[in-house]
């Protein structure tokens, strides 16, 4: 205990100082400068999204989405506001309270010809003070290129948004909506303002259609948001990268958590792009593990699921590292065998396959290795060793939406296969609690793959050398 509190203090004193010594050198010696508010998505952009969906859409419809609720954390907390992903897409706007809509052909709003409107949360010097600045109406026609905006304490009052239509195409209620009696202009309100203006009749309502093709429209990333894409892994390399000089026996599972997460904001994302996983021992076999406090020790493989979030978009990379700095013969039986299966699985990552074969490669592997090391006789017995699926889409949702069908050009998808052994596993024990998954994030392009996290480490004896490497973290 006393050698884990002194290593505790020197990490705590590291870190302190790491705060004066790494903004000016360490980021300067990484690749680029990726902390860049000008490269946001544009109104153009958000406007050309909103041009595709209306030409998506039958005539004489209308799509109306929701900006997400905002959501208590504790007594007068709330939690860090997420925008609703589709919203954002279409809009670029990062505020509660807030509708938009969207008709196929133009129309008369209050005496303005247009095909598009949006209802924003009203400037209040009062609520600015304690909580920043609003767009309001205004700001909203410049910023994100809206030429009819209205405050959301009009949406009630105005009329002839809904008539004539044939379809109204909506999302659903969003969850978790809360009644602000203090505003009258919440997104409760604005809900139950919609849910009467478009009563009559029922028929005309559409709840299926418009997810559907906002899905296969976010599936498939314009050239801006895979720039976007490509910072938030070039983030997390740099922040795994940095983890493994810094990882050794005494540490706590989140104290090397620290040391990602710092990196993903040092260098401009704005927050993880999920809750960091970062299990050792026992915890790398539970697949989303969150609790990370558990301490190091020599022998033991820590599983690193981090990944950080640029601009809205996800990135989503894992490791699974030796914390001691060298894997044991049976730890790299099952790492390679895994790092063999990943390969195999972005071999299948090109246009026109199913989106299930890189699941299908992977699996072929891992059941042949498992079998030939008499873990299991059987290929469908491997499911009890990994239980999850290889891929699943990237992009403003860490497990973001698409059709699963076939892979196209555009699609970002992860390759994450794994084998986890916990406690009274019915093999070996000397397999027991060993976790191990290796994740990156694959772009498919018009020949083939890109792998945005490729320039990061994940051969043994890579990963061996790499951990030599002197960190900052580390005392002498």
């Amino acid at each position: 205990m006393k050698v884990f509190q002194s290593h505790s203090r020197r990490f705590i004193v590291a870190l302190f100082n790491l705060l004066f010594f790494l903004a000016g050198e360490s980021v300067a010696q990484t690749p680029e400068n990726y902390s860049s508010d000008a490269d946001r998505l544009t109104a153009e952009f958000h406007r050309q999204r909103r041009e595709l969906l209306r030409s998506k859409m039958p005539d004489s419809s209308c799509a109306i989405i929701f900006a997400s609720p905002e959501r208590t954390r504790s007594g007068d907390v709330d939690y860090t506001y997420h925008q609703n992903p589709d919203f954002y897409y279409l809009t670029g706007l990062n505020e509660p309270n807030a509708v938009v809509l969207i008709w196929k052909q133009f129309r008369l709003i209050e005496g303005v010809k247009t095909n598009e409107v949006i209802f924003v949360q009203p400037r209040n010097a009062s609520k600015e003070k304690w909580y920043g600045k609003r767009m309001g109406t205004s700001q909203a026609k410049v910023s994100i290129g809206f030429t009819a905006t209205y405050s959301s304490e009009e949406f009630n009052s105005m009329e002839g948004l809904f008539n004539g239509l044939s379809k109204i195409l909506y999302q659903g209620i969003p969850n978790g909506l809360v009644n602000d009696r203090q505003n009258k202009a919440d997104l409760f309100d604005l809900v139950e303002s919609f849910q009467l203006k478009s009563a009559y009749p029922a028929a005309r309502h559409d709840d299926y259609l418009l997810g559907k093709v906002v899905r296969s429209m976010r599936e498939i990333k314009a050239t801006e948001e895979i720039n976007l894409l490509k910072k938030a892994a070039n983030i997390s390399v740099v922040a795994h990268r940095e983890m493994m000089k810094a990882l050794k026996p005494g540490m706590t599972e989140y104290q090397i958590q620290a040391v990602g997460e710092y990196f993903f904001k040092s260098l401009g994302a704005e927050e993880p792009a999920y809750p960091s996983i970062c299990g050792s021992a026992e915890n790398s076999c539970i697949l989303h593990y969150q609790t990370n406090r558990r301490n190091l020790n020599e022998g033991d493989l820590l599983l690193l699921d981090m990944g950080a979030e640029y601009h809205g978009y996800a990135a989503d990379v894992t490791r699974t590292l030796p914390v001691a700095g060298k894997f044991s013969e049976q730890q790299k039986k099952i790492y390679q065998l895994v790092l063999d299966a990943q390969k195999a699985a972005i071999s299948a990552c090109i246009p026109g396959n199913k989106f299930m074969d890189p699941d299908k490669a992977a699996r072929k592997i891992l059941s042949d290795g498992l079998i030939e090391m008499q873990v299991i006789k059987y290929p469908e017995e491997l499911s009890q060793y990994f239980p999850h699926g290889t891929s699943h889409f990237l992009g403003l949702d860490v497990h973001d939406v698409g059709g699963y069908s076939i892979l196209q050009p555009g699609m970002l998808i992860t390759v994450e296969p794994g084998l986890y052994f916990p406690d009274d596993s019915p093999c070996d024990p000397s397999l027991w609690n060993i976790g191990i998954r290796i994740e990156d994030d694959i772009l498919i392009t018009d020949d083939g793959f890109l792998n945005l996290s490729e320039a990061l480490e994940k051969e043994i004896i890579e990963i061996e050398k790499i951990m030599t490497e002197k960190s900052i973290f580390k005392q002498n």
